[in-house]
């Protein structure tokens, strides 16, 4: 479902990744684990198509995204591929269930398919009691389920989640962590997770180190 084949990544005249090569199935949870300054952040964007490799090439479901123009990436990017940060980036004037929505309105998605799917995320989330609440009336681990509903909206092909769990006390990210797992049984889902969480990384089907660039395991 994804390869990464043969990425190198230079900034300036520093190299940040060195020869990359990585596949990933359909179902599969990945975790990818490192130093700072490994390289991970910087696979995980080249991956999700926010950066671009110096050399190498990405495939998802057989799409060299790396040959697609800006037009068509942005497209490619909205319906492919679901995003989860450290820090959930809800905008707040809006409610849970708006925020979930917005991925699916710039899709073109009509308000109700939109809604609908976005309730039904939310309610497999334990959130639908909670959809027209903002983002200040919802915990820290509510918030951040909402971004990973947001996330799913599309039915992206993948999802990529950098620290998703870092600013969550120790219970919370316990849950978030199962989370992944109950929503790749239920919904298929995959998921590629950039983390320093030890327990997250080692629940994943592969734990993948990075060091210096390179793929050391």
């Amino acid at each position: 479902m994804l390869q990464a084949l043969n990425i190198y990544k230079n900034y300036n005249t520093l190299p940040i990744l060195k020869g990359v090569n990585l596949s990933v199935h359909t179902g599969e949870i990945v975790s990818i684990v490192g130093a700072s300054g490994a390289g991970k952040s910087t696979l995980l964007h080249i991956i999700g198509t926010l950066d671009k490799p110096t050399t190498g090439k990405v495939f998802i479901n057989k799409v060299d995204v790396t040959a697609l123009n800006a037009n068509k990436l942005s497209a490619f990017r909205n319906l492919n591929l679901g995003f989860i940060f450290q820090f959930h980036h809800l905008l707040p004037e809006f409610t849970a269930l708006e925020n979930v929505c917005i991925p699916a309105f710039i899709a073109k998605k009509k308000k109700a398919e939109a809604e609908k799917r976005a309730l039904f995320l939310l309610d497999i989330l334990g959130l639908k009691d909670r959809a027209k609440h903002k983002p200040n009336n919802l915990s820290g681990g509510e918030q951040q389920r909402v971004a990973v509903a947001r996330a799913l909206v599309n039915n992206p092909a993948l999802v990529l989640a950098d620290e998703p769990s870092g600013n969550l006390d120790s219970a919370t990210a316990k849950e978030l962590h199962q989370l992944f797992f109950d929503l790749r049984l239920q919904l298929n889902q995959t998921f590629v997770i950039v983390t320093h969480n030890n327990e997250l990384a080692n629940m994943a089907d592969r734990k993948i180190t990075i060091l210096d660039g390179q793929i050391q395991s």
